[in-house]
C-alpha cells in the first residue's frame, strides 16, 4: 500500500501560494494600501517625532534651548561676516536686513535639517526597521515633523527679532501658516527621497553637508539675490530666485517683515511654491514607496 499522491504535487510555488492565500513576507503593498497603513501609524509618527525632539538635547545643560540658540548663533556669525564686513545687506536698512537674515537662517535650517535627518532615517534605524513591520515612510515623515516642531519653537525668537526691528503683527503674518505648510510638504518629500538614497548609500551622509552649504549660499540666505546680482545676466538671478529654498524664505520674509515688499518676489510666487511642494511631496513619496520591500535587507 502506498499513500495517494498529494493534490498539490504538481503545483508550482506561485500556484500553491494562490491556492492557500499566501503572500510574500514584506512585499510592497499597493500605493493606496500603503497610504492606508501609513495613516494607521499616524499616532506612532507623532509620538516618535516628539520623543526624538526631546532626546536630541537631553544631554545638554541648556536642553531644548539649543533649538533656538543654534540658528540664532549662526545668524549672528553671518551678520558679522556678511552684514558688517562684506556689506551683503546693501539696498536694505539695518531694521530690514537683520530680520531678513535671521528669517533666512531659520527657514533654511528647517529644510537643511529635514534633508540631513532623511538621509539617516533608514540607515540610522536599522534595528527598528528589521525588528518591526510598519510602513517605512513613517520614519522620514516623522523626522520631517520633528524639524517642523523645532522650527515652531524657534518662531518665538524669530517673531521677537522682527518686533524688535519694527515689524509688528498684522494680517500679513497669517501668511506664515500656508508658507510653513508648503515648506513642510516640500521638506517631507525631500526627506523621503534622501531616505531611500541614504538607505542604499550610507556614505551620502558625509557628502550632503557640502551640498547643503552650496545650496544655502545659492539661495540668498545672507543677501538679496536681485540686488546682489543686478550687474549679472538676468537669467542667473531668475534661476536662483526660483529655487524652492529661496521661494519659501522670501515668502516668509514677505509675511513677517514690513519693509520687505512684493517687489522682492518673483512672479507667480505662490503658484511656484505650491508646485514645488506638490511635485516633491508626491514624487518623493512614490519614489520611496517603490523600494519599500528592500529597506533593512542586505
Amino acid at each position: 500500500m502506498t499513500e495517494p499522491p498529494s493534490p498539490d504535487e504538481h503545483l508550482t510555488a506561485a500556484e500553491l501560494a494562490a491556492k492557500y492565500g499566501l503572500t510574500v513576507s514584506g512585499a510592497r503593498p499597493s500605493l493606496a494600501e500603503y497610504v492606508r497603513r501609513l495613516w494607521g501609524r499616524r499616532h506612532f509618527i507623532v509620538a516618535f517625532s516628539q520623543a526624538k525632539l526631546t532626546a536630541q538635547y537631553s544631554q545638554a545643560k541648556l536642553g531644548q534651548l539649543w533649538q533656538v540658540a543654534t540658528p540664532l548663533l549662526n545668524a549672528l556669525v553671518y551678520y558679522l561676516i556678511f552684514g558688517l564686513i562684506l556689506d551683503a545687506g546693501r539696498g536694505m536698512t539695518k531694521d530690514v536686513y537683520i530680520p531678513f537674515l535671521v528669517t533666512g537662517v531659520f527657514v533654511f535650517t528647517f529644510t537643511q535639517s529635514s534633508v540631513m535627518a532623511g538621509v539617516r532615517a533608514i540607515s540610522g534605524n536599522l534595528g527598528l526597521v528589521r525588528a518591526l513591520h510598519f510602513p517605512r515612510a513613517s520614519l522620514p515623515i516623522s523626522f520631517a515633523l520633528q524639524q517642523l516642531q523645532q522650527l515652531l519653537f524657534s518662531m518665538i525668537v524669530l517673531v521677537a527679532v522682527a518686533c524688535a526691528f519694527g515689524s509688528y503683527p498684522d494680517l500679513s503674518w497669517a501668511l506664515m501658516v500656508p508658507v510653513l505648510v508648503l515648506q513642510f510638504l516640500f521638506n517631507t518629500g525631500l526627506a523621503l527621497v534622501m531616505a531611500r538614497l541614504g538607505a542604499k548609500t550610507p556614505d551620502l551622509a558625509q557628502l550632503m553637508p557640502f551640498v547643503m552649504r552650496t545650496w544655502m549660499y545659492a539661495s540668498g540666505v545672507m543677501f538679496s539675490i536681485p540686488i546682489m546680482l543686478q550687474d549679472k545676466p538676468a537669467w542667473i538671478a531668475d534661476v536662483l530666485q526660483w529655487n524652492p529654498a529661496a521661494i519659501y524664505m522670501d515668502l516668509m520674509r514677505f509675511a513677517l517683515i514690513d519693509g520687505y515688499g512684493s517687489e522682492n518676489l518673483p512672479p507667480h510666487v505662490w503658484a511656484v511654491a505650491a508646485g514645488w511642494a506638490a511635485l516633491v511631496a508626491v514624487g518623493g513619496f512614490v519614489y520611496f514607496w517603490k523600494a519599500e520591500e528592500r529597506y533593512g535587507r542586505g
